[in-house]
Parts: C-alpha cells; structure tokens; sequence
C-alpha cells in the first residue's frame, strides 16, 4: 500500500476505501492525502458516479441544508448563495505567477508563493467537523483525444450535486488511465458557514489559479462561478493546456442549425456573460450541444469541437415561455433541477422577466423577503437575484444534439462573436477571411458589464473573444493561436459577428427583439453553404434586405420593413472609428506581445470607414454598398 492511502485509511469507510484504491494513481491519493489534512477533514466520501453514490450526494445536500427541497415539483431544490456572493469575484480571482514572470497587465495575478501562502492558510482546519467530498469527472466526451481528467475536493454537497448535472462522470476513465495519467486539480472550501448554510466569511473569498500545478484553490464562497471547479476555473487552465499542444479551448456555445431539405451546419459561438450565449444555443428547432465551454481541434484539416460539459448553470433571468420555450419547459415540469437565488412562493419558484406577476412577499437569497425590502445601503432588494440561476443537464432538453458525446466532436461550419455593443456594430455580419473575423469580430470584441460579475454594471470593456476574465496565457499569444489556428485548415468555419443589443442613435431604443437572433442564425446558415448573397461594407459582408424578408416571415411569420432593416445595418462610421480606436489603444497599452497583423487589419479596417464617409457621410445606408455592387 502506497503511503497516502495508508494516510487516508482512517477517514474512509471501506466501501471508499476501495473505491480510491482501485485508482492506480498515487498523484491521485497524494492530492488527497494532503489535501484533507490541510483542511482537517472529518471524513471522505469517494464518489464513483455509481447511482447509489449519486442518490446520495443528492440526498445530502438536502439534508445539510445547503439546498432545500420547498419547491413542488418533484427533483427540484433551491439553493441561496449569501447576498456578497452572487456572481464571478474578478477582484478575488488571480492567477499565481513566479518571481520573473508577468502576464498581461489587463490580468489579476499575483506573487506565487505569496498566493500559496494566504489562500492555504484560509484554506486551513476549514473542514473541521465536515466531509470532503471527492469528484472525479471528465472533461469532453469519455475516451476522446478531447478528454481532460479533473478531480475535485470540496466540503460542499450543493457543489458536489452541481457537478453531477453539469459534468461527465469520470471515476471510470480515472480507474482505466493508469498511474501516469495527468488531471487537473481543484480544491474547494465553502468555509464557515451561518444558520443558513451561506459561507459568511466574504470578506476573505479567493479563488486563485496556480497554474504551474494545474491546482485551483477557491475559499469562503459557495457560488458555483466561484465553487465549481471545472467551470470558468479549470477554464483557464484549459487555455493554457490548449496553447502548449496547438489546439483551442473557448468560452463557446455550440449548436445545430437546420438549413433547407433537413440539412444541418454545426456553428459555435462566443458571448460573454449575459449577453445571449445560452439562448441562442437553445432556439426553437436548432440543436444544442453546448452552452458555455468548447474544445476546437484540427482534425483532417477542419475544426472539430466538442462541449466540454453536459450540462446547464443558466441565468434564468428573463426566461419566458414567449422567448425560451425549451427552457421554459424543463424548469416548470418535473425534472432534477437546483435553482439558485430565485424567489420561492407556497412551493413555486420565482425570477426576474419571467413574464407574470411576482409576488408580494416570498424567501430568497436575503432570507424572508417583502416588496419594499432594502439592504444595508438601503437600496431596494428584487425579488430574485438579477443573476439567478438554474443548473440542469443537457439530456433534460428535448433538443439536444445526438452527437452531444461523439468522441470526433463535430464539423464546424460557422463561428459567430457577438457581445453588448449598443453603438457600433450591425445585428450580423460576415468577415471578409479568418483573420479578418478574428481580429475585428473576437479580438475586438467589446461589451457591457452586466450583473454576472461582480462589480459596476454597465461599463465598456474590451473582451478579447469573450475570455477576458479566463485568459492564462498573453493575451497577444492568445490572438496569434486563433489565427494560426485557422490558416493551417483547409476547411476554414466561416466567421461572423453578431450584435444583440444595437440602439437607435439618440433615443436608447433597442433595435432588435429577442426572437430577432433566430433570423440572422438562419441567414448565416445559408452564408456558409453560399446559398444567399451579401453586400460588401467597410466592416464585413451584411445580408440584402430581400433574404432577410424571406427570412422573418418564414422563421417568425413576421413582416420585416425596409426601415427597419436600413436602422439595423446603417454602417455607423463615427462609431466604428471611436471602436478601432478603443481597441487597438486596449492593445496597445496592456498587451505587450500583439500581432502586428492586428494592427494592420484594424488600420484598413479604418481605412475602409474613412473612405466611405468621405463618399456617403458618416451614417451610411447600405443600399449605398449595394449600389456599388
């Protein structure tokens, strides 16, 4: 018997005894070992993914209060986070780097022995009279040269049940990897927690990355963007494994578009938070496979991806039966779902924007809560948490892609970059060519903060490809791989940009619905087969007036006016110009290591925009363009 088993004897039952023994891994069962006697463990439950074992950590999140079973339906539970712990801790999340080695300065990072350090010692005795929990999981579909291996020990039985949802189970792959399979690590603590099962120590919440151990350690908060390890956490990680070996891990939906005779093109598509990843990924009549985090690969020359999950952790914010109908579904039929910071009411959950009236009074994240409530700065507390949420698998949604576990991944046809841009950018538009759509639709990438993080709402920000919270590498590094990557396939996905949330000039108003977003998915389907035409502008090719008719009346039954259409694709030259001009000084004063290339493809971009306005003025309808055609 190796010595960390030995070690870990007399905080395991037999059953799990045997369990960890028939891992032939001892990084495994030193982790462990060192680990629970950090954290002064009680006990260990092993987890092998068994139905028995499952049923159990189900059954003990309920049990330790930190979800309760209040709601009707059967299989649904509702869990409260503290109200200082509703969202992704930016400031408390930092990368740990070695002396002599910084990251782009647009990174959160710090001291790496200095980090080890404090977040050890917060992590310290916090298990005292608890269970660690051992989860083993699989990132990317089971036996693929996708598969990541990932083991993480927690003391929360809300994070464990969260895990079963939203992840692979991985106790087998780890049985049959050997003793010198690599897996990332993840340590959690939800530390002292109060009455209410809600870790109260907020003020000392970290979540540190230490990548030159491929180890998270997160403390002192129970928020699954801060808890679940394999999310956004082992992310970035993710990022920097995929960097090393040529290969691309974003923060990506995927999904099945259906084109005409039954056909269908698979497209990903980076959003970040809160700006319309997962309901685009769950249209009425497309596919999804995933939601939140793909893996790319070059495989025979065409880009393969797969979601690294199975499952859902949505906002559920705004989901109703008129714009979400699939989800809407799921979460108000019986089903095994844990909502998190919603409203309950005589057994009924409650959010924000669900498309009926609240009531009056209820429990949510605050406790006992009424109309009227406020906090301690004395602003109004809502009903429910603006970034509530739900966590449900993918199997649960009828539409779910069948090739969900294919080893292979699928063929991307498209990939789309969309964020909060109320100013500048049309609704869709095509690249010109890879680089172009890199540099100009993922690179560029600018948008809103919202309430996913937390911190001010509202604020312009550059998020390079939506991963700007999760990158570990150099950010130029970063655009150099995803144009690398493109330029060796000789199947190249076409790539858009697409903008959700574009405004009138002047009133605020927005200038697409929600159902909006069906059509212009649609309209790039039939881009990728070539199979509509398109008019050339200073920013990217956007879609004729004519198709996009077409287009609304067969996927909405709606009557799509000329005004409307020249509002949504009026080439904004003053706002385009102060766009480039943001970005490239992003660029230039935090990321060291940019391509030059970008900056070339940003000038001509510029210079494109100038000419233009010199022909046309600066608001530019595009039936100029088409003219030109």
């Amino acid at each position: 018997m190796n010595p960390y088993l030995e070690a870990l004897q007399s905080k395991l039952s037999l059953k799990d005894f045997q369990k960890l023994s028939a891992i032939d891994n001892p990084n495994v069962h030193e982790f462990i070992a060192k680990e629970s006697d950090l954290c002064h463990a009680e006990k260990i439950f092993v987890c092998s993914d068994s139905a028995e074992d499952v049923a159990y950590v189900r059954k003990q999140a309920v049990a330790s209060g930190e979800e309760q079973a209040i709601l009707t339906l059967p299989g649904h539970t509702v869990h409260f986070d503290g109200e200082n712990d509703q969202g992704r801790d930016r400031q408390n999340t930092k990368y740990l780097v070695p002396k002599g080695v910084t990251l782009s300065k647009a990174l959160n990072q710090m001291d790496r022995q200095e980090g080890l350090t404090e977040v050890r010692g917060l992590l310290r005795d916090s298990m005292m009279g608890k269970t660690m929990i051992v989860r083993f999981v699989s990132l990317g579909p089971a036996t693929s040269v996708f598969t990541i291996l990932g083991l993480q020990c927690t003391d929360s039985w809300y994070v464990s049940h969260s895990e079963d949802l939203l992840y692979r189970p991985g106790y087998e792959q780890f049985v049959k990897a050997g003793p010198k399979s690599d897996f990332l690590r993840v340590l959690h603590s939800a530390g002292k927690l109060n009455e209410d099962m809600v870790s109260v120590d907020y003020d000392k919440k970290r979540i540190y990355i230490d990548h030159m151990d491929n180890t998270i350690y997160s403390v002192n908060t129970q928020y699954a963007g801060n808890s679940v390890g394999f999310k956004k956490l082992a992310f970035r990680l993710a990022i920097r494994k995929a960097s090393s070996e040529g290969w691309l891990a974003e923060h990506m939906l995927l999904m099945g578009v259906f084109g005409p005779n039954g056909r269908k093109s698979y497209f990903a598509g980076a959003f970040p938070s809160a700006c319309g990843k997962t309901s685009t990924a769950m249209l009425p009549g497309e596919t999804i496979l995933g939601d939140d985090i793909a893996y790319i690969r070059d495989i025979d020359s065409a880009a393969r991806a797969v979601n690294v999950e199975s499952g859902i952790f949505g906002i559920i914010t705004d989901v109703n039966p008129k714009d979400d109908a699939l989800i809407w579904k799921v979460l108000t039929n019986p089903g095994e779902i844990i909502f998190s910071n919603i409203l309950v009411k005589d057994g009924k959950p409650y959010w924000l924007g669900m498309g009926k009236e609240l009531p009056k009074e209820g429990c949510n994240y605050t406790g006992t809560w009424y109309e009227g409530k406020k906090d301690e700065e004395s602003n109004e507390i809502p009903a429910a948490h603006k970034n509530a949420r739900y966590a449900v698998a993918l199997k649960a949604l009828e539409n779910v892609d069948p090739e969900l576990d294919n080893p292979n991944g699928v063929e991307l046809s498209g990939i789309m970059y969309g964020g909060r841009d109320a100013k500048a950018y049309v609704p869709v538009q095509q690249s010109y060519s890879w680089d172009h759509g890199i540099v100009a639709y993922g690179a560029s990438l600018e948008t809103e903060t919202t309430f996913a993080t937390i911190g001010k709402e509202g604020v312009p920000e550059i998020n390079m490809m939506s991963i700007q919270d999760f990158i570990s590498i150099p950010m130029g590094k970063n655009v150099h791989n995803n144009l690398d990557f493109g330029r060796k396939l000789k199947k190249q996905p076409i790539i858009f940009g697409v903008n959700y949330f574009l405004k009138e000039v002047g009133d605020g108003k927005y200038l697409n619905s929600p159902q909006d977003k069906h059509v212009w998915i649609k309209w790039m389907e039939l881009r990728v087969h070539n199979e509509v035409g398109a008019i050339k502008t200073p920013t990217g090719y956007v879609p004729k007036f004519e198709d996009l008719r077409k287009l609304f009346k067969q996927v909405l039954n709606k009557n799509y006016a000329k005004e409307d259409y020249n509002k949504q694709f009026t080439i904004r030259v003053p706002e385009n110009l102060a766009k480039i001009e943001r970005v490239s000084r992003f660029y230039q004063e935090n990321v060291n290591d940019t391509p030059l290339e970008m900056f070339g493809i940003l000038y001509m971009q510029r210079e494109r925009l100038l000419q233009a306005k010199e022909k046309y003025g600066e608001y530019i309808s595009p039936e100029n363009f088409e003219k030109e055609a």
